[in-house]
């Protein structure tokens, strides 16, 4: 089985060594950028299985970076996870609205940067080969709601026929909630099914994602129509 690579976006050559080195003993193959231009040349020439992304860059910062990823079409449902500073509260919301599928502050232990890591990227494979499984079957997988289509097979979202750009965590939490219409669920138990049991950040990040998918496909996303939320306990799709 061939090593996952993990492409690590950092301007600081301690850190790119000490991931990279840790990464390496945990059985990855770990590449290096140190400016976002660096990073989107190498993701549009080489295999990359997740991004580890620095907030602050110089040139392109990591939103500008994580932007881009996302807006391209060969690599933009690639799973990124943000690095920002602990008291960088706003950042991290700007991340998961642009689509980080996680974060985590700095200075942060490495032992939960591999956690993180591993739990992202074992939700993205299951995940994928459930996807390849249901093309062999040659069985789109769909679900439409009045003008929403949501395609299971080939991960494509659309409003009123237009395809919307999603974050891979995005597309998770939409077809969840879609898919179980009426079922209401905390944002702990979303967590768990969509982070994964082992996901060591807040709930608040459910909200964030929430909020942004209203933006997406909800015709008027302070009033919305089909993500409803449950108050006091999290949200159901209607």
């Amino acid at each position: 089985m061939s090593k996952k690579v993990i492409l690590t976006v950092d301007d600081e050559e301690h850190i790119l060594e000490l991931i990279g080195f840790n990464l390496e003993i945990n059985g990855y193959e770990a590449i290096k950028a140190e400016t976002g231009e660096e990073a989107l040349d190498i993701l549009k020439r080489e295999h990359v299985d997740l991004v580890l992304l620095d907030r602050m860059l110089p040139g392109m910062d990591g939103i500008e970076v994580l932007r881009r990823i996302r807006q391209d079409k060969s690599f933009g449902k690639l799973p990124v996870i943000l690095l920002t500073a602990k008291t960088e509260e706003f950042d991290k919301v700007v991340g998961l609205e642009v689509g980080a599928d996680d974060y985590i502050g700095k200075p942060f232990g490495v032992h939960e940067l591999v956690a993180r890591i591993k739990a992202l990227l074992r939700r993205t494979s299951s995940e994928d080969e459930k996807a390849d499984r249901e093309e062999e079957e040659t069985q789109e997988q769909k679900l439409a709601v009045d003008n929403l289509e949501i395609n299971y097979t080939t991960r494509v979202v659309t409003v009123d026929g237009q395809e919307v750009e999603m974050s891979y965590k995005e597309f998770e939490l939409l077809y969840l909630l879609a898919g179980n219409r009426n079922r209401v669920y905390s944002r702990d138990n979303l967590l768990e099914k969509i982070w994964g049991y082992d996901y060591l950040g807040e709930t608040r990040t459910i909200d964030v994602h929430i909020r942004n998918l209203r933006k997406k496909i909800e015709r008027d996303p302070d009033h919305p129509a089909h993500i409803k939320t449950v108050r006091g306990i999290g949200y159901k799709f209607v």
